[in-house]
């Protein structure tokens, strides 16, 4: 209907404000080889009014402006001409100069001015229309993971997390994404889900990302890198865009399953003052099935089942996490005279585990996305000196999240609300984000709690001891009564499959009390402005900006995320900048940029981020750039490391913000006999501020247990702050020559120190006694004096936490990235970039604190292609070679294997029906591969594309 209503729109205006007074034709081709170009942009200068060449080159310009006025030709890859317009019904024949390199393309986002990519002060990767266009991935997105020195590791089909030098995660918080100035990520989760709800491939004008530090500019997050995504304005490319892709995917666990993605944009200018769009984008396929059945009780990572381990706790089974000893459970039966006295001696004094359930069993796997958005431009003057613009965005998708659970995002829904004032010099914006979680949901407590609906945990290894108690005294040996307590046990299990577990999956998901249930309930908003002022026409001495930002939280997730049970959580952060930039020597040839930057967060004190840079541009044409630059960058605390408060199965987590310390309180807490003659209770509830002021590290208590020291450590656990990067990098751009052949060359090296990395820790909390270890009873039949807190952890009358806190040690990273492109053999693209990535860490300065770099060491990429074969004709091959690397999570640590990707794709062009017809596939040699444990392995994908008028 929407689609409809702006289609009759765009031809009822049209039919009125288009009035001809002046007709411009003409044809644009190449200076170089006379080709004709399609897609070349024609528009009156500083307006509105234009059109674009037709398959053959050709074009038709109609305008009310009367001569003399100009016009300016423009492509992607070429340098702009203008022509000068003097009568009515003149014809011009026009020939654009393609840029010497890719080098002299114009970006933004790297000093927050046009500047080419040769003269950037920083690294700085771009991807146009046409890279997008000539991708042999299965869409831009994907497509970005063949850039230099970039990462995008695969949480399930419809989420990819993009990456640059280091400490990657799929909660990847350290790096920023922004969609037309705005901020992509969850309000709740504080990263972006990918392209999920992102933007339409028919909308991309461009990408460009900028790795490292980049706080000075963009403030808190802008950590790790930062990618801006721009789309196309309606004033500038209009018109009605489709794109329809299907294909399949194919993974040995999951068969061979299709998949269809479809866009379309369409986009009108009504006048000088006015124009339009409206994009739409539907895609649904089938996600990559995890099926990891390795073992991973007692924080090990080998192969083996149910039959080599009784307390077995799969990767990708779930459930299997509720353990307990056997011995212990007979001990309580005795004590409450449900089996004989002494009959506990009987009993193995070993862990089982419930029998849990498979990923594939707790979800349906389908992957989807529903984007749709729209904008309303206007500008008053009718031309570029100032621009209104509403922008909406909407999505809605399945995808699968692995945090330190693995989350069914079902039905997530999310929406932005943009108002910008923008002009040549200045821009003031105000957006809102606000999501709905949907139907999301945890596999590990549907799991959990699916198995204690047919059956309680109390009961379930009741039965267990009791069988095999009756088994042992029958005569059979241990292995025969462990196999007759499991299958007593398991009377009444609810079998995947039937009506029974899909009406217990659904009430369970349905349920967002994690003791009974497994939902992802939020709602949770922010709400932004930002703001920038460029003095370049007021002062000419030098190129002056000043900047500002303003955000504010509301958490709002019920209590089942956040500790806001009484209402949404509150709190606002802000930033201010300047920047100044000048050129020096002849022909400006030296270009020094400073920045700084002051950011406050209402519970931190404030940071100030500064930037110097320098550029040389050397040799006659100004081909040959140096650089070097020295930033900070700094990350704030997200929402969940200050505000979280939820039992992940394995250990509470709980945020260090002051006022969520004692906010947030366990459930009630078994505790043992002995103990209950300290607590006088059966149970007790631990609160937030426990974990971090009387706790013992998990380590200590592990080495306790051992017996390798006489008493665990005191976890000392402070609360967390902003952490902070000082960056050095230096850097080369240029062209060399030898004789005919030219090869463009970019590189750089650089170094990172850290201090106060944001990190999560694990600490034990004693049910009671202190951690020092002070107070103490009189145990046992002497009567000794023992610290009760060794009384708790020998008792297990202790339970785990999850801290948010910063590491102490000292941390740094470096690398190196370097690219290398031609042309060879009559116009052959041929790219070849290596990365090197590698950081130093000392674990003895944090033994509880697990760095995560999470990257290769090093990387090979590689591309080949033509875009014009021959007539119409074009194919593109992108190869990624990278290392094994050690992944570190939450969720699980395990070493990543090498691998080797191929993708590639062939196209055709159809110009009478303005076609372009891919055909092309990721992943074409069939080896699976997982970006982390317990994802998905990665198989193949292929696919046919048509794309109609883009």
């Amino acid at each position: 209907m929407i689609k409809k209503f702006l289609l009759l729109a765009f031809i009822a205006f049209g039919s009125i404000t288009m009035v001809a007074q002046t007709t411009v034709t003409g044809v644009v081709t190449d200076a170089a080889s006379g080709e004709t170009l399609p897609g070349a942009n024609i528009k009156v200068s500083r307006k509105a009014v234009g059109t674009t060449t037709d398959f053959d080159g050709a074009f038709t310009l109609t305008v009310t402006d009367n001569p003399p006025f100009t016009i300016e030709i423009s492509m992607l890859g070429f340098q702009t001409e203008k022509v000068e317009i003097t009568k009515n019904n003149q014809k011009v024949e026009v020939k654009l100069t393609e840029n010497a390199t890719s080098l002299d393309e114009i970006v933004v986002s790297a000093s927050r001015t046009p500047e080419r990519i040769m003269e950037s002060p920083v690294t700085i990767e771009r991807m146009d229309t046409r890279a997008i266009k000539n991708t042999s991935a299965p869409s831009f997105y994907d497509g970005l993971e063949n850039l230099k020195g970039v990462d995008i590791n695969t949480n399930s089909l419809t989420f990819k997390s993009v990456n640059t030098r280091g400490f990657a995660t799929f909660s990847n918080t350290r790096f920023m994404q922004l969609v037309d100035g705005m901020d992509n990520s969850s309000p709740a989760l504080n990263f972006a889900l990918g392209n999920l709800l992102g933007m339409s491939e028919l909308d991309v004008k461009t990408v460009e990302l900028l790795p490292g530090a980049s706080s000075a500019l963009y403030g808190a997050n802008a950590f790790n890198g930062i990618m801006f995504m721009t789309s196309k304005s309606p004033f500038d490319d209009q018109g009605i865009s489709l794109s329809l892709k299907s294909g399949l995917t194919s993974q040995d666990a999951a068969g061979d399953n299709m998949f269809y993605d479809t866009s379309i944009r369409m986009a009108y200018a009504f006048s000088n003052k006015f124009a339009a769009k409206a994009t739409f984008s539907y895609l649904k396929g089938t996600e990559w099935f995890a099926t990891d059945y390795r073992n991973t009780a007692n924080g090990g990572y080998t192969s083996g089942d149910r039959n080599s381990d009784r307390n077995y706790d799969g990767l990708n089974v779930y459930g299997d996490e509720v353990s307990t000893n056997l011995r212990g459970v007979a001990q309580t039966l005795e004590g409450l005279g449900i089996i004989p006295n002494g009959a506990s001696a009987l009993i193995p004094n070993e862990s089982v585990s419930r029998t849990g359930y498979d990923e594939r069993d707790l979800m349906t796997y389908e992957a989807k996305s529903v984007k749709f958005g729209g904008s309303l431009n206007y500008r008053p003057f009718g031309d570029d000196r100032l621009e209104v613009i509403w922008n909406s965005k909407f999505g809605v998708g399945n995808t699968i999240y692995q945090g330190t659970n693995r989350y069914n995002i079902k039905d997530f829904f999310m929406e932005q609300h943009k108002l910008e004032f923008r002009g040549k010099n200045f821009f003031v914006r105000g957006y809102m984000t606000n999501e709905d979680a949907g139907n999301s949901y945890d596999t590990r407590f549907a799991a959990i709690n699916i198995n204690r609906s047919w059956k309680d945990d109390n009961t379930w290894f009741g039965q267990y001891v009791g069988a095999y108690l009756q088994g042992t005294l029958g005569g059979l040996n241990s292995d025969q009564a462990h196999a007759i307590a499991r299958q007593t046990a398991e009377t009444g299990r609810l079998l995947p499959g039937t009506a029974g577990f899909q009406s217990a999956l659904n009430k369970v998901s349905s349920d967002p009390d994690l003791v009974t249930g497994a939902k992802f309930q939020d709602a949770t908003k922010y709400y932004h402005a930002d703001a920038n002022y460029n003095f370049q026409d007021v002062i000419d001495w030098a190129e002056f900006q000043v900047g500002g930002s303003y955000r504010l939280y509301s958490l709002n997730s019920n209590g089942s995320i956040f500790t806001d049970y009484d209402g949404p959580i509150e709190y606002n952060e802000y930033g201010v900048y300047t920047q100044a930039q000048k050129q020096f020597l002849e022909e400006d040839r030296l270009k020094v940029t400073a920045s700084i930057r002051y950011d406050k967060a209402q519970n931190f004190d404030g940071n100030f981020s500064p930037r110097v840079s320098f550029a040389y541009a050397g040799g006659e044409n100004k081909n040959q750039n140096f650089r070097a630059s020295f930033q900070t960058g700094f990350r704030n605390p997200t929402t969940q490391d200050q505000y979280i408060g939820l039992n992940a199965g394995r250990g509470f987590l709980v945020g260090s913000a002051p006022d969520n310390l004692d906010r947030y309180t366990t459930s009630p807490l078994t505790v043992s006999g002995l103990g209950q003659n300290f607590t006088g209770s059966g149970t007790i509830s631990v609160s937030g501020r426990a974990a971090y002021e009387n706790a013992f590290s998990a380590t200590s208590v592990e080495a306790f247990a051992a017996g390798q020291v006489a008493a665990p450590t005191n976890a000392n656990v402070s609360l967390v702050k902003p952490e902070k990067v000082t960056a050095y990098e230096v850097g080369y751009r240029g062209l060399v020559e030898a004789g005919e052949q030219r090869v463009t060359v970019d590189m750089s090296v650089y170094y990172n120190q850290y201090e106060d990395f944001i990190a999560n820790k694990n600490v034990v909390v004693p049910f009671y006694g202190d951690v020092d270890l002070t107070q103490t009873a009189p145990v046992g039949p002497g009567g000794a004096q023992v610290p009760l807190a060794l009384v708790a952890l020998g008792s297990g009358d202790f339970t785990a936490f999850q801290t948010y806190t910063n590491s102490a040690a000292d941390i740094s990273s470096y690398g190196a990235t370097i690219g290398l492109n031609t042309s060879i053999l009559g116009g052959f693209n041929l790219g070849l970039n290596y990365t090197y990535a590698k950081f130093d860490f000392d674990q003895s300065t944090d033994p509880d604190f697990e760095a995560g770099f999470n990257t290769p060491e090093h990387k090979v990429k590689l591309q080949f292609g033509k875009r014009d074969l021959f007539e119409n004709f074009g194919f593109n091959i992108n190869a990624r070679w990278q290392d094994e690397y050690r992944w570190e999570s939450t969720f699980l640590d395990a070493t990543i294997a090498s691998r080797t990707v191929l993708d590639a794709q062939i196209n055709y062009r159809v110009p009478k029906w303005k076609s372009v017809f891919k055909l092309g596939g990721a992943n074409l040699t069939g080896q699976e591969y997982v970006s982390a444990p317990g994802v998905g392995a990665i198989g193949s994908q292929y696919y046919l594309s048509w794309t109609i008028n883009n």
